[in-house]
């Protein structure tokens, strides 16, 4: 489905709106001591020159909706959490889960049960938005489409890994940066910083869920302008926010599909390397392991995910593949597919620069 605001249209009574606002429980918080986690397998090239390893990056709308939004979904939660577990336990689970749409209290449940040790969520219903000054968007704004100046959800982002979260920040987008039904969840932005034994310095992970389109319910120039600032912000919250030594990566549901205009301003705002992009590129040495149509595969698709290297630690996908699709990873359960990114991590081999849990303490901002 096109966004978590979308689905609150049955919600839009202000009774309900009252009785349901925080009414689901606290979203999962799980810290992991900085120097808990198994280290990686390291490679060193052939001429002793560069080291490397691997991580596995999982974006995933698990569709966590509330009654009445959504009904029946407590079951396939329950199963997204059980199997991620039981991949766990296997050690074929991805490194890291980035999670949109955990509103419910199954939800939050299925990402507590899938057995991360380090779990953190997004902005809450609660999260005050930066105050910047703006014009009104196109158009006028409509309660009966949940513009009511009310956040009934937080932001329903949440980041699971099997690394220390040796740093989280959060961010929820300006007021005057959602339109329509998308108002009434608190949408943002969040930062975990993860350290892996071995590699240098850290790595910034990101996830988002942006405003929808048509199951907004505002109209299209309304829907388009919010977008286009929600990029603006997520622009600016990476640049104040990202270690320059670190590498980058940027996932969740970006609500780009088949919108050429919304690409692009997003686009505008990002110089960040897009993976479907590298991977569609035959010459990329990227293991595509799923179906894609067409010379742009990248606009036909929500989930995405962008990255960036880090002075200190190069990054590139070398693999991509879908999850939870019906295919060997397990039954569809979600609106979404998962969508993972095998990265690989290089660095000197005789780098000095130590691992970001040397000294580390930890620390949430809510900005």
């Amino acid at each position: 489905m096109g966004g978590a605001g979308g689905s609150f249209c049955v919600l839009a009574s202000a009774g309900l709106i009252a009785a349901l606002a925080g009414c689901t429980g606290a979203p999962p918080l799980r810290t992991m001591a900085c120097g808990a986690a198994s280290a990686p397998d390291i490679a060193v090239s052939a001429d002793g020159r560069t080291a490397s390893t691997r991580l596995s990056v999982l974006t995933y709308n698990i569709e966590g909706l509330d009654w009445p939004a959504r009904s029946g979904r407590p079951v396939q939660l329950r199963q997204i959490g059980e199997r991620l577990a039981a991949m766990r336990a296997a050690g074929t689970a991805p490194d890291v889960v980035l999670v949109q749409e955990m509103f419910s209290r199954a939800a939050k449940k299925a990402v507590r049960d899938s057995g991360y040790p380090a779990i953190a969520p997004g902005p809450s219903r609660l999260t005050r938005a930066p105050k910047i000054k703006q014009e009104p968007l196109p158009g006028k704004s409509k309660w009966k489409h949940g513009e009511v100046g009310l956040r009934l959800k937080g932001s329903g982002l949440a980041i699971a890994s099997a690394y220390p979260l040796i740093e989280t920040q959060v961010r929820a987008y300006s007021r005057k940066a959602c339109a329509g039904f998308d108002c009434l969840s608190n949408k943002g932005i969040m930062m975990g910083r993860i350290a892996i034994p071995g590699v240098p310095g850290a790595i910034d992970i990101y996830g988002t869920h942006m405003n929808s389109r048509g199951a907004s319910k505002a109209p299209a120039v309304r829907n388009l302008a919010a977008h286009k600032r929600q990029s603006q912000e997520a622009a600016e919250f990476l640049a104040e926010t990202n270690d320059d030594a670190n590498p980058l990566i940027f996932g969740g549901d970006f609500n780009m599909r088949h919108s050429i205009d919304r690409f692009a301003a997003f686009s505008h705002y990002q110089p960040l390397e897009l993976v479907h992009r590298i991977c569609a590129d035959p010459k990329s040495g990227c293991d595509v392991r799923m179906s894609w149509d067409g010379d742009e595969p990248w606009m036909d698709t929500q989930d995405l995910q962008f990255f960036w290297p880090g002075d200190a630690v190069s990054i590139r996908p070398i693999r991509v593949e879908a999850m939870f699709d019906g295919g060997p990873s397990g039954p569809v359960l979600s609106d979404h597919d998962g969508f993972m990114v095998t990265y690989e991590l290089s660095w000197p081999a005789d780098s000095t620069r130590p691992s970001a849990c040397t000294g580390a303490g930890g620390g949430r901002s809510d900005g």
